[in-house]
Protein backbone atom coordinates (compact mmCIF):
# COMPACT_ATOMS: atom_id res chain seq x y z
CA UNK A 1 0.00 0.00 0.00
CA UNK A 2 1.42 4.00 -0.53
CA UNK A 3 0.03 7.26 0.96
CA UNK A 4 -2.88 7.30 -1.43
CA UNK A 5 -4.69 4.45 -0.53
CA UNK A 6 -5.20 6.73 3.06
CA UNK A 7 -6.67 9.36 1.50
CA UNK A 8 -10.52 9.86 2.71
CA UNK A 9 -12.57 9.16 -0.05
CA UNK A 10 -15.83 10.52 0.76
CA UNK A 11 -19.30 9.60 3.23
CA UNK A 12 -22.26 7.47 2.52
CA UNK A 13 -23.52 8.76 6.26
CA UNK A 14 -24.33 12.08 7.44
CA UNK A 15 -23.01 12.37 11.30
CA UNK A 16 -24.21 15.51 13.24
CA UNK A 17 -23.09 14.04 17.18
CA UNK A 18 -20.76 11.46 18.03
CA UNK A 19 -18.40 10.25 20.58
CA UNK A 20 -16.03 6.89 20.69
CA UNK A 21 -13.85 6.21 23.51
CA UNK A 22 -10.69 3.83 23.13
CA UNK A 23 -8.22 2.22 25.42
CA UNK A 24 -4.81 1.81 23.40
CA UNK A 25 -1.91 0.37 25.16
CA UNK A 26 1.86 1.76 25.18
CA UNK A 27 4.41 -1.33 24.06
CA UNK A 28 7.94 -1.70 24.16
CA UNK A 29 10.04 -2.59 21.66
CA UNK A 30 12.72 -5.46 21.64
CA UNK A 31 14.85 -4.20 18.47
CA UNK A 32 15.02 -0.28 18.69
CA UNK A 33 13.85 2.18 16.32
CA UNK A 34 15.87 5.04 16.78
CA UNK A 35 16.52 7.49 13.80
CA UNK A 36 13.68 8.74 11.27
CA UNK A 37 13.37 10.85 8.21
CA UNK A 38 9.94 12.75 7.18
CA UNK A 39 7.41 12.25 7.75
CA UNK A 40 8.05 9.62 9.99
CA UNK A 41 9.76 7.39 7.94
CA UNK A 42 11.73 4.76 10.18
CA UNK A 43 15.95 3.99 9.49
CA UNK A 44 15.49 0.66 10.53
CA UNK A 45 12.69 -1.75 11.13
CA UNK A 46 11.35 -2.18 15.01
CA UNK A 47 9.24 -4.94 16.63
CA UNK A 48 7.93 -4.58 20.07
CA UNK A 49 5.73 -6.03 22.97
CA UNK A 50 2.30 -4.25 23.07
CA UNK A 51 1.56 -3.88 26.80
CA UNK A 52 -1.36 -4.48 28.58
CA UNK A 53 -1.80 -2.38 31.87
CA UNK A 54 0.18 0.55 30.65
CA UNK A 55 -2.66 2.67 28.09
CA UNK A 56 -4.00 5.71 27.50
CA UNK A 57 -7.96 6.01 27.57
CA UNK A 58 -9.16 8.70 24.82
CA UNK A 59 -12.62 9.70 24.43
CA UNK A 60 -13.55 12.28 21.56
CA UNK A 61 -16.50 14.05 21.03
CA UNK A 62 -17.65 15.59 17.92
CA UNK A 63 -20.05 18.25 16.93
CA UNK A 64 -20.69 19.11 13.31
CA UNK A 65 -19.78 22.47 12.58
CA UNK A 66 -19.74 24.60 9.46
CA UNK A 67 -16.23 23.69 7.49
CA UNK A 68 -13.22 25.45 9.28
CA UNK A 69 -9.82 26.47 7.89
CA UNK A 70 -8.22 24.65 10.59
CA UNK A 71 -9.24 21.73 13.55
CA UNK A 72 -11.18 22.81 16.21
CA UNK A 73 -10.48 21.37 18.95
CA UNK A 74 -10.43 21.48 23.66
CA UNK A 75 -7.70 18.87 24.69
CA UNK A 76 -8.25 17.75 28.72
CA UNK A 77 -5.73 15.55 30.43
CA UNK A 78 -7.00 14.01 33.65
CA UNK A 79 -9.48 15.66 33.82
CA UNK A 80 -7.56 19.38 33.75
CA UNK A 81 -7.62 21.16 30.33
CA UNK A 82 -3.93 21.27 29.00
CA UNK A 83 -3.48 23.95 26.37
CA UNK A 84 0.10 23.03 26.83
CA UNK A 85 -0.17 20.08 24.60
CA UNK A 86 -2.66 21.81 22.29
CA UNK A 87 0.13 22.37 19.59
CA UNK A 88 1.58 18.84 19.57
CA UNK A 89 -1.95 17.61 18.74
CA UNK A 90 -2.21 20.49 15.96
CA UNK A 91 1.01 19.42 14.29
CA UNK A 92 -0.29 16.11 14.25
CA UNK A 93 -3.61 17.50 13.09
CA UNK A 94 -1.61 19.25 10.03
CA UNK A 95 -0.15 15.98 9.10
CA UNK A 96 -2.81 13.80 8.86
CA UNK A 97 -5.32 16.35 7.03
CA UNK A 98 -5.29 15.08 3.39
CA UNK A 99 -6.28 11.95 4.92
CA UNK A 100 -8.97 12.84 7.14
CA UNK A 101 -9.99 15.88 5.66
CA UNK A 102 -13.54 15.28 7.68
CA UNK A 103 -12.11 16.89 10.91
CA UNK A 104 -12.16 19.97 9.47
CA UNK A 105 -16.14 19.46 9.70
CA UNK A 106 -16.49 18.47 13.35
CA UNK A 107 -15.22 20.44 16.60
CA UNK A 108 -13.66 17.95 18.79
CA UNK A 109 -13.45 17.42 22.52
CA UNK A 110 -10.28 15.26 23.53
CA UNK A 111 -10.54 13.75 26.90
CA UNK A 112 -7.52 11.70 27.81
CA UNK A 113 -5.59 10.01 30.75
CA UNK A 114 -3.18 7.95 31.48
CA UNK A 115 -3.03 4.67 33.50
CA UNK A 116 1.25 5.07 34.20
CA UNK A 117 3.12 8.24 34.49
CA UNK A 118 3.72 10.43 31.56
CA UNK A 119 6.55 11.45 29.59
CA UNK A 120 8.88 9.21 31.76
CA UNK A 121 10.02 7.19 29.26
CA UNK A 122 7.21 4.43 28.76
CA UNK A 123 5.77 5.62 25.51
CA UNK A 124 2.82 7.66 26.41
CA UNK A 125 3.24 9.21 22.86
CA UNK A 126 2.46 5.97 21.55
CA UNK A 127 -0.78 5.25 23.52
CA UNK A 128 -1.70 8.55 23.01
CA UNK A 129 -1.98 9.20 19.58
CA UNK A 130 -2.48 5.44 18.72
CA UNK A 131 -5.83 6.05 20.92
CA UNK A 132 -6.57 9.65 19.09
CA UNK A 133 -5.86 7.52 15.54
CA UNK A 134 -8.35 5.37 16.88
CA UNK A 135 -11.57 7.23 17.82
CA UNK A 136 -10.75 9.52 14.40
CA UNK A 137 -11.12 5.97 12.67
CA UNK A 138 -14.23 5.38 14.85
CA UNK A 139 -15.46 8.64 13.42
CA UNK A 140 -14.50 7.73 9.76
CA UNK A 141 -15.74 4.32 9.54
CA UNK A 142 -19.70 6.05 10.98
CA UNK A 143 -18.95 8.05 8.18
CA UNK A 144 -18.47 5.22 5.81
CA UNK A 145 -19.57 1.73 7.48
CA UNK A 146 -18.44 -0.23 4.27
CA UNK A 147 -14.79 0.34 5.87
CA UNK A 148 -13.25 -2.93 6.88
CA UNK A 149 -11.62 -3.68 10.38
CA UNK A 150 -8.11 -4.87 8.21
CA UNK A 151 -8.27 -1.09 6.43
CA UNK A 152 -9.28 0.42 9.38
CA UNK A 153 -6.17 -0.93 11.83
CA UNK A 154 -3.82 -0.09 9.30
CA UNK A 155 -4.62 3.56 9.09
CA UNK A 156 -4.88 3.94 12.42
CA UNK A 157 -1.28 2.98 12.31
CA UNK A 158 -0.62 5.23 9.31
CA UNK A 159 -2.38 8.03 10.81
CA UNK A 160 -1.27 7.25 14.48
CA UNK A 161 2.25 6.96 13.39
CA UNK A 162 2.59 10.22 12.13
CA UNK A 163 2.06 11.35 15.40
CA UNK A 164 4.41 9.20 17.04
CA UNK A 165 6.74 6.77 15.14
CA UNK A 166 6.57 3.89 17.82
CA UNK A 167 2.70 4.81 17.98
CA UNK A 168 1.94 2.65 15.22
CA UNK A 169 2.80 -0.39 17.00
CA UNK A 170 0.11 0.18 19.19
CA UNK A 171 -2.93 0.00 17.65
CA UNK A 172 -2.31 -4.30 17.65
CA UNK A 173 -0.37 -7.33 19.34
CA UNK A 174 0.80 -8.99 20.58
CA UNK A 175 4.04 -8.56 18.57
CA UNK A 176 4.21 -5.60 15.82
CA UNK A 177 7.04 -4.77 13.51
CA UNK A 178 6.98 -1.33 12.08
CA UNK A 179 9.80 -0.59 9.08
CA UNK A 180 9.57 -2.00 5.75
CA UNK A 181 12.27 -5.79 6.43
CA UNK A 182 12.72 -8.17 3.72
CA UNK A 183 11.99 -11.30 5.78
CA UNK A 184 8.80 -9.61 7.21
CA UNK A 185 6.04 -10.96 5.40
CA UNK A 186 3.80 -7.71 5.07
CA UNK A 187 6.28 -5.36 7.17
CA UNK A 188 5.62 -1.39 5.69
CA UNK A 189 7.24 1.90 6.47
CA UNK A 190 3.91 3.11 6.76
CA UNK A 191 2.50 1.11 9.57
CA UNK A 192 2.67 -1.22 12.04
CA UNK A 193 1.73 -5.00 11.34
CA UNK A 194 1.54 -8.10 13.55
CA UNK A 195 4.64 -10.22 13.72
CA UNK A 196 2.84 -12.55 10.97
CA UNK A 197 4.56 -16.07 11.57
CA UNK A 198 4.34 -18.79 14.59
CA UNK A 199 5.53 -17.72 18.14
CA UNK A 200 6.80 -20.28 20.76
CA UNK A 201 4.50 -20.58 23.47
CA UNK A 202 7.35 -19.65 25.49
CA UNK A 203 7.10 -16.04 24.78
CA UNK A 204 3.42 -15.91 24.65
CA UNK A 205 1.80 -13.97 27.22
CA UNK A 206 5.32 -12.67 28.01
CA UNK A 207 5.68 -10.41 31.57
CA UNK A 208 6.73 -7.07 31.72
CA UNK A 209 7.65 -5.63 35.25
CA UNK A 210 8.51 -1.83 34.67
CA UNK A 211 10.43 -0.40 37.65
CA UNK A 212 10.00 2.99 38.16
CA UNK A 213 13.80 4.56 38.57
CA UNK A 214 12.54 8.01 37.56
CA UNK A 215 9.00 9.36 37.13
CA UNK A 216 9.87 12.41 36.08
CA UNK A 217 10.31 13.89 32.53
CA UNK A 218 12.76 12.64 30.30
CA UNK A 219 15.83 14.06 29.72
CA UNK A 220 15.33 14.60 26.70
CA UNK A 221 12.43 14.47 24.37
CA UNK A 222 12.43 11.29 21.81
CA UNK A 223 11.73 13.88 18.97
CA UNK A 224 15.24 15.42 20.08
CA UNK A 225 16.84 12.03 20.11
CA UNK A 226 15.84 10.80 16.84
CA UNK A 227 17.07 13.95 15.35
CA UNK A 228 20.49 13.20 16.92
CA UNK A 229 21.41 10.28 14.39
CA UNK A 230 21.17 12.56 10.93
CA UNK A 231 25.07 13.01 11.81
CA UNK A 232 26.05 10.73 14.07
CA UNK A 233 28.94 8.78 13.30
CA UNK A 234 27.90 5.04 13.76
CA UNK A 235 23.98 5.89 12.43
CA UNK A 236 24.38 3.61 9.49
CA UNK A 237 26.30 1.04 11.16
CA UNK A 238 23.47 0.95 13.72
CA UNK A 239 20.40 0.79 11.02
CA UNK A 240 22.02 -1.82 9.23
CA UNK A 241 22.53 -3.86 12.68
CA UNK A 242 18.94 -3.06 13.88
CA UNK A 243 17.46 -4.98 10.59
CA UNK A 244 19.84 -7.94 11.05
CA UNK A 245 18.65 -8.13 14.68
CA UNK A 246 15.20 -8.03 13.57
CA UNK A 247 16.09 -11.20 11.15
CA UNK A 248 17.57 -13.53 13.85
CA UNK A 249 14.74 -12.16 16.55
CA UNK A 250 12.31 -13.34 14.01
CA UNK A 251 13.64 -16.73 13.94
CA UNK A 252 14.23 -16.79 17.98
CA UNK A 253 10.84 -15.64 18.44
CA UNK A 254 9.84 -19.05 16.29
CA UNK A 255 12.61 -21.33 17.90
CA UNK A 256 12.03 -20.51 21.43
CA UNK A 257 15.87 -20.06 21.55
CA UNK A 258 15.23 -17.56 25.08
CA UNK A 259 19.11 -17.68 26.03
CA UNK A 260 19.59 -16.29 22.15
CA UNK A 261 16.70 -13.50 23.32
CA UNK A 262 17.82 -12.53 26.25
CA UNK A 263 20.91 -11.63 24.74
CA UNK A 264 19.58 -9.98 21.79
CA UNK A 265 17.36 -7.64 23.64
CA UNK A 266 19.59 -6.71 26.46
CA UNK A 267 22.15 -6.14 23.64
CA UNK A 268 19.68 -3.91 21.89
CA UNK A 269 19.26 -1.98 24.76
CA UNK A 270 22.27 -0.58 25.62
CA UNK A 271 22.87 -0.20 22.30
CA UNK A 272 20.24 1.92 22.22
CA UNK A 273 21.50 4.37 25.00
CA UNK A 274 25.04 3.67 23.45
CA UNK A 275 23.71 6.02 20.53
CA UNK A 276 22.45 8.76 23.10
CA UNK A 277 25.97 8.43 24.43
CA UNK A 278 28.02 9.07 21.14
CA UNK A 279 25.67 11.67 19.99
CA UNK A 280 26.93 15.44 20.10
CA UNK A 281 25.29 16.46 22.53
CA UNK A 282 25.25 13.73 24.35
CA UNK A 283 23.13 12.62 27.35
CA UNK A 284 23.13 9.95 29.61
CA UNK A 285 19.40 8.49 30.42
CA UNK A 286 20.23 6.17 32.82
CA UNK A 287 20.56 7.02 36.36
CA UNK A 288 22.69 5.25 38.93
CA UNK A 289 19.58 2.99 40.44
CA UNK A 290 19.38 1.75 35.94
CA UNK A 291 22.72 0.43 36.57
CA UNK A 292 22.07 -1.05 40.27
CA UNK A 293 18.90 -3.00 38.85
CA UNK A 294 20.83 -4.10 35.73
CA UNK A 295 23.41 -5.69 37.85
CA UNK A 296 21.21 -7.46 40.33
CA UNK A 297 18.82 -9.23 37.05
CA UNK A 298 22.05 -10.24 35.85
CA UNK A 299 23.23 -12.03 39.35
CA UNK A 300 19.65 -12.99 39.84
CA UNK A 301 20.17 -14.82 36.33
CA UNK A 302 23.46 -16.58 37.09
CA UNK A 303 22.28 -17.79 40.91
CA UNK A 304 18.88 -19.11 39.78
CA UNK A 305 19.47 -20.05 36.44
CA UNK A 306 16.34 -18.02 35.71
CA UNK A 307 15.71 -16.53 32.01
CA UNK A 308 14.66 -12.64 33.29
CA UNK A 309 16.34 -9.77 31.10
CA UNK A 310 16.17 -5.96 31.14
CA UNK A 311 15.00 -3.73 28.52
CA UNK A 312 15.07 0.01 28.00
CA UNK A 313 13.42 2.70 26.31
CA UNK A 314 14.76 6.67 26.20
CA UNK A 315 14.79 6.96 29.55
CA UNK A 316 15.97 5.36 33.26
CA UNK A 317 13.24 3.14 33.57
CA UNK A 318 13.82 -0.41 33.69
CA UNK A 319 11.56 -2.97 31.86
CA UNK A 320 12.38 -6.71 33.28
CA UNK A 321 11.05 -8.97 30.64
CA UNK A 322 10.59 -12.89 31.58
CA UNK A 323 7.90 -15.73 30.80
CA UNK A 324 4.52 -16.36 32.52
CA UNK A 325 5.88 -19.25 34.87
CA UNK A 326 8.98 -16.98 36.57
CA UNK A 327 5.91 -14.36 37.71
CA UNK A 328 6.13 -15.51 41.37
CA UNK A 329 9.96 -15.99 41.81
CA UNK A 330 10.54 -12.73 39.90
CA UNK A 331 7.73 -11.19 42.11
CA UNK A 332 10.02 -12.22 45.47
CA UNK A 333 13.14 -10.65 43.68
CA UNK A 334 11.20 -7.07 43.27
CA UNK A 335 9.47 -7.10 46.47
CA UNK A 336 12.28 -7.61 48.44
CA UNK A 337 15.76 -6.15 46.43
CA UNK A 338 14.90 -4.40 43.40
CA UNK A 339 11.92 -1.93 44.24
CA UNK A 340 14.22 -0.02 46.82
CA UNK A 341 15.82 1.24 43.88
CA UNK A 342 12.30 2.65 42.41
CA UNK A 343 11.29 6.33 43.26
CA UNK A 344 9.02 5.94 46.11
CA UNK A 345 9.29 1.87 45.61
CA UNK A 346 6.76 2.12 42.89
CA UNK A 347 6.77 -0.54 40.03
CA UNK A 348 3.96 -1.77 37.29
CA UNK A 349 3.59 -5.17 36.42
CA UNK A 350 2.46 -5.86 33.11
CA UNK A 351 1.88 -8.30 30.46
CA UNK A 352 1.56 -8.66 26.58
CA UNK A 353 -1.74 -7.73 25.19
CA UNK A 354 -3.59 -7.91 21.62
CA UNK A 355 -3.87 -3.98 21.33
CA UNK A 356 -6.35 -1.43 21.13
CA UNK A 357 -9.85 -1.37 22.99
CA UNK A 358 -13.24 0.13 22.35
CA UNK A 359 -14.48 1.16 25.43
Amino acid sequence: MNTTDFTFKGTTETIEKASFTWQTPSNIALVKYWGKSEPQLPKNASISFTLNNCHTTTKIEFSRIKKSNEPKFELYFEGKKKDDFKPKIAKFFDRIKEYCSYIFEFEMIISSENSFPHSSGIASSASGMSAIAMCLLSLEKALNPNMTDEYLNQKASFLARLGSGSASRSIEGPLVVWGAHPEIEGSSDLFGVKFPYHVHKIFQNYQDTILLVDKGEKQVSSTVGHNLMHNHPYAENRFKQANENLSKLSKILQTGDIKEFINLVESEALTLHAMMLTSNPYFILMKPNTLNIINEIWKYRRDNNSNVCFTLDAGANVHMLYPEHEKEEIKKLIDSTLKNYCQKNHYICDSTSLGAKNI
